[in-house]
């Protein structure tokens, strides 16, 4: 089951409140800032810092390289990203 795209834009990481990465085929969310992963259980992803599972070095780098690969996009664009403040 995949993640309503309205959901998906405005979803952001409980500890520092930044955009994440769905993996629809692992059941996850990833804050790549942090390195950790939230579960996504039967639609219903699970954001408690609590229950979020933290990733090594190994494992960050697949999850990159996979999000590179498959086109996977932040659930939304910070404000002020790629601003460069012209006018």
């Amino acid at each position: 089951m995949t993640l309503d795209a309205r959901l998906l834009e405005i979803l952001a990481c409980p500890s520092d409140k930044g955009p994440l990465l769905y993996f629809a085929d692992e059941e996850s969310l990833y804050n790549p800032r942090l390195r950790l992963r939230y579960r996504v259980d039967d639609g219903i992803p699970v954001m408690l810092m609590d229950e979020a599972a933290s990733i090594d070095d190994t494992e960050h780098e697949r999850l990159m390289a996979k999000a590179e690969a498959d086109g996977v996009a932040p659930t939304f664009v910070e404000a002020g990203a790629g601003d460069d403040g012209a006018g």
